[in-house]
């Protein structure tokens, strides 16, 4: 897998989250939110270096406890659905959203183990106002390897706070991707059992990755 590809899954889980520990303020500024997400994962994921070192399964309570409680996984598995989802029921949906939480948390908790320090820059804030979608641009530098530019596109809710449910790098939206790779999937075998797969994805080990 392309190197680059993979710092920047990394910092897709370390942005496209809000943080339990952020004021709920924060949530209403989407510049500030990736910002402040950012710093805190990182300042956790340092300080438990030793114990995810002997255990690389941490990193899916960290994914966890500090992203996926803030997550807007269900905007984000409705648009994975899209044509399917008037035709699935309201159960299914749910637990499809549940498999795809859980999915979520183990790719991202899989990434982060490529963390190596790499520096972040934001590009400056944008008018935001009357908007419901913004983007937020950032630069990911890595030192003797060209700059990496990503797009976060968030999303307001109707109580005015800020989500991620999107990225956009090297032109790919990540969401686009994972939707034309499980619609196909719906298509041909239903969306019992493509939950059924990402279950079962999900429960896999986390194992940590190289960046050769």
């Amino acid at each position: 897998m392309n190197t680059k590809i993979l710092n920047i899954g990394l910092l897709l889980a370390t942005l496209i989250f809000s943080s339990n520990a952020s004021a709920e303020t924060i949530k209403e500024d989407p510049f500030k939110l990736v910002q402040v997400v950012a710093q805190e994962l990182f300042d956790r994921i340092a300080r438990e270096q030793s114990v995810i070192q002997q255990d690389p399964e941490q990193l899916r309570v960290v994914v966890a406890e500090e992203l996926a409680p803030s997550i807007n996984y269900k905007f984000a598995a409705a648009k994975v659905l899209g044509p399917y989802y008037k035709n699935s029921t309201k159960a299914q949906r749910a637990e499809f959203y549940e498999a795809f939480r859980e999915y979520l948390i183990a790719t991202y908790a899989g990434i982060l183990t490529l963390y190596k320090d790499q520096q972040v820059v934001f590009e400056p804030a944008t008018d935001i106002d009357g908007k419901r979608r913004a983007q937020v641009k950032v630069r990911v530098l890595d030192e003797g390897k060209p700059d990496i530019r990503i797009e976060f596109i968030l999303r307001k809710n109707k109580e005015g706070e800020w989500a991620a449910y999107d990225m956009v790098a090297e032109g790919i939206s990540v969401l686009s991707s994972k939707t034309k790779e499980l619609q196909g999937l719906i298509r041909q075998q239903g969306i019992e059992s493509v939950t059924q797969l990402l279950l079962e994805k999900s429960a896999k080990p986390i194992l940590v990755k190289s960046l050769g």
